[in-house]
């Protein structure tokens, strides 16, 4: 469970999240949207521990973002979409392993983890290969199966299909439904609507680093009357800079 209650976070003059308050249940699904510079990489950044609340409390699974980060790390796996961050003289299984080693991992049940990882996100053909010469959705199933290897309880994913085909986007989306299904709490921003439609039990869209609305879609669709998701993503920002 993730509980953020009035998190504000300022960069001197800058206010990139402002007294955002928000609750996600164990097993259960909520998709971040937002324009570019909305503030919502800074806001899954401090519930990671990267960066600290200006004001406000963030809890993991009753853990404090600001008094308890090592409880918090041990709790969550984190996925930038644009900092995949492996090391490309290792193969795929070594960056995997050498992420799980960290987690303190048991070495057998490292090894069955990354089989399992591997299955699930179909890396068998290249797993023993080094990472360097990969493509980028390869790379990114990789940093993907890093993310999971300790079989975190939350889960924050940023931009996670990035450099994904068809196919992996595919198989990435039965992951987290399968993660769903065993009690996970994720939470993931992405600017493709279908994903969000599918996936999501609850939506939460920021504007200028305050949320401005967080609910189901049915319930979003009634308020504005729209059926489309990018048209319904409109009208929330525009009403909400009316403001």
């Amino acid at each position: 469970m993730i509980e953020l209650d009035s998190v504000t976070k300022r960069f001197e003059r800058l206010t990139a999240v402002e007294r955002v308050s928000l609750q996600i249940q164990s097993g259960e699904v909520l998709g971040l949207l937002g324009e570019n510079g909305a503030g919502k990489t800074t806001l899954m950044r401090m519930m990671a521990t990267i960066l600290t609340p200006t004001e406000g409390e963030i809890v993991i699974n009753g853990f404090s973002v600001r008094h308890q980060q090592v409880e918090v790390r041990r709790q969550i796996g984190i996925l930038f979409g644009g900092e995949i961050g492996l090391y490309n003289r290792l193969t795929a299984r070594e960056n995997i392993a050498y992420f799980g080693q960290l987690y303190g991992i048991a070495p057998d049940r490292l090894a069955r983890r990354i089989e399992e990882l591997s299955e699930m996100l179909e890396m068998q053909d290249y797993l023993d290969r080094r990472v360097g010469g990969f493509s980028r959705g390869m790379k990114q199933k990789v940093a993907i199966a890093r993310v999971l290897v300790h079989d975190p309880q939350i889960v924050l994913l940023d931009e996670p299909t990035t450099g994904l085909d068809v196919g992996a986007a595919s198989i990435f989306r039965a992951l987290i439904r399968q993660m769903k299904a065993a009690g996970k709490t994720i939470l993931f921003s992405s600017h493709h609507m279908g994903e969000i439609e599918k996936l999501c039990d609850r939506v939460a869209i920021m504007h200028c680093g305050r949320l401005c609305y967080e609910g189901t879609l049915p319930r979003l669709r009634a308020m504005y009357g729209f059926t489309d998701l990018d048209e319904l993503f409109l009208q929330v920002l525009e009403k909400e800079g009316e403001r």
